[in-house]
C-alpha cells in the first residue's frame, strides 16, 4: 500500500489548479503521465538568464538579453511592413521589430520616453541591435517585473509555457519533502541537494547558475538509479529463492551435436555454452542474455542448450517476436537437433488448434523437444509439464508481463535471452541490472567480410543497373527503403521502387512492408528465400533475424536518415553465406560532414560493438536504436552519456543495506522504499519476472 507521505506526488493532474479537461490530457501527453509526480519530473532541458543588462551597449549579438530603456520612436508598419519601436539609453539603440501587432496594444504599451523592461534574443540588423518580437515586455511603474531565471521546457501542441510553469509552481507547493534515502556521507561528497530541493532548483531558481542545476539534476539521477537497482537487487533475491530443477550436462550430447556440424564452432560460441552449461546445471534458475553481433551464431548456442534439456527430458519453449522468424528458428534448430534424435516444430497462431494439441501432446511424450513459436506460446491452453528451459529471442521486444506470462509455465525454468542488438562496451556494466552476460564477438569461420561503399542517391540507376546483373549471375539483393506509403512524395517509397526496379530486372522482385498482410509478407519473403524472387524491396522489417545465406548484395537507400546501430544490423542481412558479398549505402547530397563521419564507420568496420560505440558518442542514448530496442527502462531523468558511473555507486551503495535488510524494513529501508515507489511504481512486476 501506498505511503500516505506520497499522495500529493500522485496526485491526479487535474487536481492542479489552471488545468481543466480540455488543457489536462494535453499537458498528460506532453509530461509522459497524468499524476503530478509526472508533471514534477518533466525536467527543463535549459535555463535563460534574464538577469537585466547594465545597458543596451552590454547587449550582446545572437544572446537572449534583458534591458531597460526608454521608447524613442514609433514607426507604424503597414500591410506586411513591420512595426519599428525605438528603444534608446545613454550608452546605445535598440528596435523592437512586431509584425502584425494589434495597434492599441502597442500605443498603450510604448507610449513616447516611457521606460519598459524588454528580454529577447538580440540579433544584429545592419550593424544595429535588434529583437524580433520580444519574449517579455515589463512596465517597472507597475512593478512588473522578470524572474532572474527562466527554465525552459520541451514542449508540444496546445501547452504554452506560461500554463507549464504556472502549475509546475501550483504542483511545487502541494508536495513534501520526503525522509532521506541517501547515504548522508555521499550527499555532502558530492554537493548534493535535497530530493525536493533538487526539484525546486530546476524548475523554480532564484538565480542563474549552472553548476547548481547540474548538482540538482544529478541528485535526481541518482535517485532514479537507486530506485531501479533497488527494484533489481529485490528481484534477484526472491528469484534466487526460486528453485529450478538442475538440468545436468551431457557431453556425449554436447560432442555429437558438434561432431554433425560441417563447420568448426568459434571459441566466444563454446565460452557462451559454458557459462550456460553451469548455469542450468544449478538449482538457482539461470538469467542469462547472450548478446551476439550479427551473424555470430546465437542459434548453435540456443541448440546446445536445448541440447542439454532434452537430453535431460526437459522441454523448450522458444519465443520469437515474429511468424516468419519463428518459422526460420524452427528450422534451424531442427537441423542442429534432429541427428541427435531431438525435434523442434514451429508453434503459430497459423497452426490449427488440432496441430497444436497435437504438438503438445508430442511434448508430453518427449517425442517434441522445442515449440518455437510467437505470443501463441502465451496462451493459457499452452502447458508443458516437463518445461525446463525458456529462450526467448530479441527479448527487448517482449514486456515484463509477456515474459511472465512465459516463465509461469514452468515451476522456474531457465530462462536464456539473445539479443543481436549490441549495447556499448562502456554500458553494458551499468545497464544488465542482475543479467548475467555472454558476448558473442567472433563470426564463425568461413564467414567472408561485407564489402561496404558509400555513395549518393544520383547513382542510384547504376545501382540498378548493377543490381539486373547480378540477377542475371544468380545473385540475390535487399534493397531497403526508409518510407513506404506509395502515395507520400518519398524517392525511395518502397512500392515506387518496386515497380521501378521490375522493370529493369528480370527476375521476380518481391516487396515487404510494415502494412502488408502477414500472409503476404510471409509469402514474400518466403519467395525471397526459395530464389522465386530474385530482389526484396524492403523497409527495416527485414532489420532483425532474416537468414537468406544465397543474399550477396543490400542497398540501403537513403541510409543517412538510419541509425547506425540499424545500418548495421541491415548490413548483417547479407555475408552469411561464403559468398563475397557486398552493402552499398545511398545518400541524399549534401550530406553534412557528421554524416559523412558516421556512414564512414560502418565503411571501415563491421563490429557491432565498436559501431554501437561510435553511435552512443555521436548521438547519444535517446537515438541509438541498440538501446531503445535493448528492454531497458525508460529513464526520465538519468542521461546515460554521463551518468553511467552512477550505477556502480547506487550498487556500492546498497549491496550491504539489501543483505542485511531485504524487505526494506529499517528506518532507512522504509524511506528507500518512497523513492522505489516515486521511480518506479511497477517495481512489483520488475521484482516478480
Amino acid at each position: 500500500m501506498r505511503p500516505q507521505i506520497l499522495f500529493p506526488y500522485f496526485a491526479a493532474l487535474d487536481s492542479l489548479p489552471g488545468l481543466g479537461p480540455k488543457t489536462t490530457p494535453l499537458v498528460a501527453k506532453l509530461v509522459g503521465g497524468d499524476r503530478i509526480l509526472d508533471l514534477l519530473f518533466h525536467l527543463p532541458v535549459s535555463w535563460i538568464d534574464r538577469r537585466p543588462r547594465e545597458n543596451i551597449a552590454a547587449m550582446q549579438f545572437d544572446e537572449i538579453a534583458t534591458v531597460r530603456a526608454h521608447v524613442n520612436s514609433v514607426r507604424v508598419g503597414h500591410g506586411s511592413a513591420p512595426t519599428r519601436i525605438r528603444l534608446t539609453d545613454d550608452t546605445g539603440v535598440l528596435t523592437l521589430v512586431y509584425f502584425r501587432a494589434n495597434p492599441r496594444w502597442l500605443q498603450s504599451t510604448f507610449p513616447m520616453n516611457k521606460e519598459v523592461l524588454v528580454s529577447g534574443k538580440v540579433e544584429d540588423f545592419n550593424a544595429e541591435r535588434q529583437i524580433v518580437h520580444p519574449d517579455h515586455v515589463c512596465d517597472p511603474e507597475k512593478d512588473e517585473t522578470l524572474p532572474e531565471v527562466e527554465p525552459v521546457y520541451r514542449m508540444s501542441a496546445g501547452v504554452t509555457g506560461r500554463l507549464l510553469q504556472k502549475v509546475i509552481k501550483a504542483a511545487l507547493e502541494t508536495v513534501e519533502e520526503l525522509p532521506p534515502w541517501s547515504d548522508p556521507h555521499l550527499i555532502e561528497k558530492n554537493r548534493w541537494p535535497g530530493f525536493l530541493e533538487a526539484l525546486k532548483g530546476l524548475h523554480r531558481p532564484e538565480k542563474h547558475d549552472p553548476a547548481a542545476f547540474e548538482l540538482a539534476r544529478k541528485r535526481l539521477a541518482y535517485d532514479e538509479v537507486l530506485a531501479r537497482e533497488v527494484a533489481v537487487a529485490q528481484a534477484r533475491l526472491v528469484r534466487e529463492k526460486r528453485r529450478a530443477e538442475p538440468i545436468p550436462p551431457n557431453p556425449h550430447v554436447v560432442q555429437d551435436l558438434l561432431a554433425a556440424l560441417p563447420f568448426q564452432p568459434t571459441h566466444a560460441q563454446m565460452r557462451a555454452y559454458d557459462d550456460i552449461r553451469s548455469d542450468m546445471s544449478r538449482k538457482t534458475p539461470m538469467r542469462r542474455i547472450v548478446q551476439g553481433d550479427v551473424g555470430a551464431g546465437k542459434t548453435l548456442v540456443a541448440a546446445l542448450a536445448i541440447a542439454q534439456a532434452a537430453a535431460a527430458g526437459k522441454a523448450t519453449l522458444f519465443m520469437s517476436p515474429t511468424e516468419v522468424l519463428a518459422r526460420q528458428q524452427a528450422e534451424g534448430l531442427e537441423n542442429f537437433l534432429a541427428p541427435l534424435g531431438f525435434h523442434c516444430a514451429a508453434f503459430t497462431g497459423r497452426n490449427k488448434a488440432s496441430e497444436k494439441k497435437a504438438m503438445l501432446d508430442a511434448v508430453a511424450k518427449g517425442e517434441l523437444h522445442c515449440l518455437s513459436g510467437t505470443q501463441a506460446l502465451y496462451q493459457d491452453s499452452v502447458v508443458v509439464d516437463n518445461l525446463g528451459l525458456i529462450v526467448i529471442d530479441e527479448q527487448h521486444r517482449f514486456g515484463v508481463a509477456d515474459r511472465m506470462k512465459l516463465t509461469s509455465k514452468g515451476i522456474a525454468p531457465h530462462t536464456l535471452m539473445m539479443s543481436a542488438t549490441p549495447i556499448p562496451r562502456t554500458l553494458s556494466a551499468a545497464l544488465q541490472g542482475d543479467l548475467q552476460s555472454s558476448i558473442l564477438d567472433e563470426k564463425p569461420a568461413g564467414r567472408k567480410p561485407i564489402v561496404t561503399r558509400v555513395a549518393p542517391t544520383t547513382r542510384v540507376d547504376e545501382v540498378m543497373q548493377a543490381v539486373a546483373k547480378a540477377t542475371e549471375r544468380g545473385e540475390r539483393a535487399f534493397w531497403v527503403c526508409p518510407a513506404v506509403d506509395s502515395e507520400e512524395a518519398e524517392d525511395a517509397a518502397a512500392e515506387r521502387r518496386r515497380d521501378i526496379l521490375a522493370a529493369r530486372v528480370r527476375k521476380p522482385v518481391a516487396l515487404v512492408h510494415g502494412k502488408l498482410a502477414h500472409a503476404d509478407k510471409d509469402a514474400a519473403l518466403e519467395a525471397f528465400r526459395k530464389g522465386d524472387a530474385s530482389v526484396l524491396v524492403a523497409t527495416t522489417v527485414v532489420e532483425v533475424g532474416v537468414d537468406v545465406p544465397e543474399a550477396t548484395i543490400m542497398v540501403i537507400e537513403h541510409a543517412e536518415k538510419f541509425g547506425l546501430a540499424q545500418l548495421h544490423q541491415l548490413r548483417g542481412r547479407v555475408g552469411r553465406g561464403d559468398k563475397d558479398s557486398s552493402c552499398l549505402l545511398l545518400y541524399k547530397p549534401p550530406l553534412t560532414q557528421g554524416g559523412h563521419d558516421r556512414l564512414d564507420v560502418l565503411r571501415k568496420t563491421e563490429d557491432g560493438f565498436e559501431i554501437a560505440e561510435a553511435d552512443f558518442k555521436q548521438r547519444g542514448p535517446g537515438d541509438l536504436l541498440g538501446l531503445k530496442q535493448s528492454g531497458l527502462p525508460d529513464f526520465r531523468v538519468v542521461d546515460l552519456t554521463q551518468d553511467a558511473a552512477l550505477f556502480e555507486i547506487v550498487r556500492s551503495d546498497i549491496k550491504y543495506l539489501i543483505n542485511q535488510d531485504p524487505d526494506l524494513d529499517s528506518t532507512r529501508g522504509q524511506s528507500i522504499r518512497l523513492v522505489r515507489e516515486l521511480f518506479a511504481p511497477r517495481a512489483s512486476e520488475v521484482i516478480k519476472s
